[in-house]
């Protein structure tokens, strides 16, 4: 094969990046527009603002991981590692760490910009593990040298998430460092082990705060109390049932003029629905499922463990999260306040998933 054609990148994975990140921004121009008039008497604030803070960025972003050789983020790996762990610990600094009005303390705020260090961590911690799965590809079947080093790495992520409270991006996490063990060679039983063990956490979380138990029955019942904490479900449910086949038209949503919360954040594919209906919106989705197959098949022609981690890691990433998003939009999953990619106002979130598809770009390239 020339030399030029084995380096192209995989052009399919990238128009459906731009594709799916445009037509975001078409949407959130829309679902954001009155709350936008309402809080700061500008309807186009929240897509100025993903435009100059989250596009912008994310292009430079995008254009660094694609350019730079992804072997090179190796030599990097354990200082990725310690990055994630101080971004973390940025959060619990007074006057730095801010919640800006929800129930997590997740925010760093430096006064002219502010950002959110899981986001982050996901690109930051998943480039560590994918050097430290392929280093230890032969160990990872033993107890001692395999599984109980990945846990203790994993522990301290994840006890640094917990402690903020953010479950949300933590189960996003942690479904993404399980799936590159299990590529990588991990044995299925462990992950078994793991689940169960998990599970009994999550129900250990949910019976010691009192606000993840609201959200828990909300999600068995959204009925019981749909004007406390099922307000928010049952809103959402009211705008996909009301949009129908076809949807009422773009722009012409009735949920986002304060009905629903998070119109612009994790509810916003709840105004998709209503505006565009259910045709358009099953679109959309088999688009996504296009873009995480295609992923797939770059991981899977991949010779190189460590492309192959990589991409394997964000496209899990990518999946679990869009999963979880409109799972709890649909009533299916609990609400946990996680975007849905590429799609929901946040800059750092799409800073940090356009960097990622540069990756998965930059690993197409030696793609055979």
């Amino acid at each position: 094969m020339p030399k030029t054609e084995k380096w192209k990148i995989d052009k399919t994975f990238l128009f459906l990046v731009i594709g799916i990140t445009l037509f975001g921004l078409i949407i959130l121009t829309s679902a954001s527009s009155p709350l936008g008039y309402d809080k700061f008497g500008d309807s186009y604030y929240f897509i100025k603002h993903q435009l100059t803070l989250g596009l912008l960025p994310g292009i430079a972003a995008f254009l660094l991981t694609i350019s730079i050789p992804y072997k090179k983020w190796k030599t990097v790996a354990f200082p990725m590692l310690l990055i994630s762990v101080g971004l973390l610990i940025l959060v619990f600094i007074p006057g730095v760490g801010a919640d800006f009005g929800t129930f997590a303390n997740s925010w760093v705020d430096l006064g002219a910009f502010s950002f959110q260090p899981s986001e982050i961590v996901k690109l930051t911690f998943l480039i560590y593990l994918a050097a430290w799965m392929e280093k230890r590809r032969d160990e990872l079947k033993d107890f001692h040298s395999g599984l109980v080093p990945f846990l203790i790495i994993l522990g301290i992520i994840s006890t640094l998430m917990l402690l903020q409270p953010d479950l949300g991006t933590l189960s996003i996490i942690a479904a993404m460092a399980f799936v590159i063990y299990f590529v990588a060679g991990g044995p299925l039983v462990y992950l078994m082990g793991i689940g169960a063990s998990g599970v009994a956490a999550f129900l250990l979380a949910i019976q010691t705060s009192p606000y993840r138990a609201a959200r828990f029955m909300t999600f068995l019942h959204p009925e019981l109390d749909p004007q406390g904490v099922g307000y928010q479900i049952n809103q959402a449910l009211l705008a996909i049932g009301s949009g129908g086949f076809f949807g009422r038209g773009y722009g012409h949503s009735l949920q986002k003029f304060q009905y629903l919360p998070e119109v612009a954040g994790d509810s916003i594919f709840a105004i998709m629905s209503e505006e565009l209906g259910f045709v358009f919106t099953a679109a959309f989705l088999l688009v996504f499922l296009f873009l995480i197959l295609r992923g797939l098949k770059i991981a899977e022609m991949s010779d190189d463990n460590f492309g192959k981690f990589l991409v394997v890691g964000i496209i899990a990433w990518f999946g679990v999260q869009a999963f979880v998003n409109i799972g709890a939009m649909l009533g299916v999953m609990p609400i946990t306040g996680v975007p849905l990619p590429f799609m929901s106002y946040g800059g750092t979130s799409l800073v940090v998933s356009l960097a990622a598809s540069g990756l998965i770009l930059n690993v197409s390239k030696g793609v055979k």
